[in-house]
């Protein structure tokens, strides 16, 4: 692979985890708000930003450091207690969290340069930031500053303030006779920083007739207030390493702030040495230093390399660094062998590559199907023990494969939390999210899909259902309102529940509405369920007035189709006064399903297996009715022949498959059963989106085409008697 090669795939690496890292940021800073303890969170969303930064640095992306590296700064304010947390400081960080990631996805385009355009827009974020960042802007910053002077008055040290840095200096006998002259040195030093403390060490001096004029007899103890790193400070003193003792240690009080950049580094296999070096806290020349002193303590023992001195001892001794920091790298070191151990459990997929694997499966499924269909022309009944054995393995790698697409949809949820941030701002509402059974696992393809039907019933309640603060304390409700999102597996289905606590529908306005427009005749006579279901009619709407969210009667109708291309349905619930709730209800999986065949007249019909509940014969007594007697249970009937006009001589006995979709249940009438199978969903073509009561085809064994049947249409078919439609 070339260089090239590899900085491409390094570049789609970081694009990837910085996009990851944004969301988890994202998530972090929309749940800053609600009262708990924030300090995880917001060490969270520095880390996010602070390996954002690094990672961009090593590419050279100075316009995403540039930004970033500000974020942060402000981030670490946050963190440190100078600032507290307040919507408006969220509400700052959430654009600049979207322009980070407008960044990174330049970067994924190809775009390494800064963007003019884009660049004003960070200009006027960064602008926003500093109302935070002056330290006259927030009265915790002045706090802090008043609460370190008084700290270092107490202990002696004046009103200067403490500096990061403290460097043992003692300078070698001879720097005089070399041309080094020890105090050039320190008026250097101030280029890097402003030196807060300096007490001079004359211990070594001799009496004054024995000085020589040529020897240096002092060092120096300094504290230094300085952003510079370790190895910038120690080039300072290049000309006097070999001669003289440097040592450069960060103060006490900055310990910490090594440990966490210890704890922030990314997790690659590094040595102990080479993560305090990443860190800042050692330069590599101690570090060479301290392998030679080990190299030469090892050849003292007799070359008893299991004897070697631990490098991180060696540091300590030679006071390159102090423990607590070699400690944190230690604990860093076993972090990164751990996670690389786990990490050796699993790798990255793409999409498309698991799509393909899918797909040819579904054509291993079809070709099993034609094997087996062949085994058991043939009666062989060792030619049908091997294919019996060989579908069984068919079936579990489908179900280990299907597994793989599998994915929370927690991911899509917590998405929401912005959503309902923003819109309930725009609205002037107070409205909580509540977030549960994200863990619930469905197809991938199926959670891409779902997402804007989700957001278009989510905007929808906070805009039509949830009242304002006002009405809400006139009906005595609470002033805030709860908005619920909620998934759970139900049947071998996914249900998704978009829930509020506001007003409900109002079934005689929605009545008057039908009415008005045709929908309905005056003396229909319809359940709540059949009045709620008129909200999906196109162009459908009681809203008093059009709002910049909804009101116009555009995106009910969607929600539907767009729910029932997934093979799906969406019932609603409503009670007046105390809120909604849209239920949808989706197959797990829109690639491979189990499944029943059927057989009516000389058409194979397939019915998906999670649908069905029991299998019986029809009743000879049952005639032409379209209901029949299950244990004492009122079951209505569906007869597919006549429904799909499907011809061919009627068999004497008849059997009835009873299907249950959200609660109800249906037999329907078919000719033969015919068995479980495999079945591999194949879309219907555009020229066929008009059938309704069907959701695909699948190919048989046989190499015969057989449609899929649409339970929840023919359900709800039978429950409304409108045979028109079809």
């Amino acid at each position: 692979m070339s260089f090239d090669d590899q900085m491409r795939d390094a570049l789609v690496t970081f694009t990837i985890e910085s996009l990851e890292l944004l969301e988890d940021m994202e998530m972090c800073l929309l749940s800053l708000e609600d009262g708990e303890d924030t300090t995880e969170r917001i060490n969270s969303i520095f880390r996010a930003a602070h390996t954002i930064k690094g990672s961009a640095g090593l590419f050279g992306l100075d316009h995403i450091v540039a930004f970033t590296h500000v974020v942060e700064s402000l981030l670490d304010l946050l963190r440190a207690g100078n600032l507290s947390v307040s919507p408006e400081l969220v509400a700052a960080l959430l654009p600049c969290c979207d322009h980070i990631g407008l960044l990174v996805r330049d970067v994924a385009d190809g775009k390494l340069e800064a963007d003019p355009a884009v660049d004003l827009t960070g200009g006027q974020l960064l602008e926003q930031l500093q109302v935070f960042l002056s330290p006259l802007a927030d009265k915790n910053v002045a706090t802090a500053v008043a609460d370190r002077q008084s700290k270092l008055e107490a202990s002696g040290g004046g009103s200067i303030e403490s500096g990061k840095w403290h460097l043992s200096l003692r300078f070698g006998p001879d720097s005089l006779r070399d041309g080094m002259d020890p105090l050039s040195f320190i008026r250097y030093l101030t280029t890097f920083g402003q030196i807060t403390q300096l007490t001079t060490i004359s211990e070594a001096m001799p009496p004054a007739e024995q000085m020589d004029p040529e020897t240096c007899y002092v060092g120096f103890e300094i504290n230094l207030k300085s952003d510079a790193g370790k190895d910038e400070i120690e080039g300072v003193f290049e000309f006097v390493q070999d001669s003289s003792s440097i040592r450069i240690l960060p103060l006490d009080s900055e310990i910490g702030e090594f440990i966490d950049l210890i704890k922030q580094l990314p997790e690659d296999d590094s040595y102990l040495g080479e993560l305090l070096i990443k860190s800042g806290a050692l330069t590599r020349r101690e570090l060479e230093d301290a392998l030679n002193q080990q190299g030469v303590n090892a050849a003292g023992d007799a070359g008893d390399t299991a004897a070697k001195q631990p490098i991180g001892e060696i540091l300590v001794e030679h006071q390159a660094v102090q423990q607590p920091i070699v400690n944190a790298a230690l604990d860093k070191q076993k972090q990164i062998k751990d996670n690389k151990a786990r990490e050796s459990q699993s790798i990255r997929v793409d999409a498309d590559r698991l799509d393909k694997l899918i797909d040819l499966i579904g054509e291993l499924v079809i070709a099993g199907s034609g094997v087996n269909l062949r085994a058991q022309e043939s009666k062989a009944m060792a030619l049908l023990e091997a294919t019996g054995e060989m579908m069984r393995l068919v079936e579990e790698v489908r179900d280990s494969a299907l597994q793989l697409r599998m994915v929370p949809i927690g991911t899509t949820f917590n998405r929401f939390q912005r959503v309902v941030r923003d819109v309930s701002k725009e609205l002037g509402k107070e409205i909580d999210l509540i977030i549960s059974g994200g863990d619930t696992e469905v197809d991938k393809s199926i959670v891409e899909q779902i997402s804007d039907p989700l957001t278009h019933l989510v905007r929808n309640a906070m805009d039509h259902g949830i009242e304002t603060a006002e009405l809400r304390r006139e009906r005595g409700k609470s002033a805030r309102g709860v908005l619920r999102l909620n998934a759970y597996h139900a049947a071998g289905n996914i249900v998704i529940e978009v829930s509020d606590d506001g007003g409900g529908l109002n079934r005689d306005k929605i009545f008057e509405k039908a009415l008005e427009r045709g929908l309905i005749s005056p003396n229909a006579v319809l359940s709540d369920q059949e009045i709620f279901a008129m909200i999906f009619e196109p162009g459908f709407s009681t809203a008093q007035k059009v709002s910049n969210l909804s009101g116009r009667g555009v995106g009910m109708d969607v929600v539907k189709r767009n729910v029932a291309a997934l093979r799906g349905s969406i019932a609603v619930e409503s009670h007046y006064g105390s809120g909604s709730t849209m239920r949808i209800h989706l197959p797990l999986t829109l690639a491979i399903i189990d499944s029943f065949m059927v057989c009516v007249g000389h058409s194979t019909l397939v019915i998906p297996l999670d649908k069905i509940l029991e299998c019986i014969a029809l009743p000879t007594d049952t005639g032409e009715h379209d209901y029949m007697d299950l244990r004492g249970e009122v079951l209505p009937l569906v007869h597919l022949r006549p429904l799909f006009n499907i011809h061919g001589k009627e068999p004497q006995r008849k059997n009835v498959v009873v299907v249950e979709h959200a609660g109800i249940k249906a037999g329907f009438i078919v000719d033969r059963l015919l068995g479980e199978c495999q079945t591999v969903i194949k879309p219907l073509g555009k020229l066929f989106t008009h059938i309704k009561g069907v959701a695909g085809s699948t190919i048989l064994g046989n190499g015969k085409v057989a449609l899929i049947l649409d339970v929840p249409t023919l359900v709800d078919y039978v429950q409304h008697k409108s045979a028109t439609v079809y």
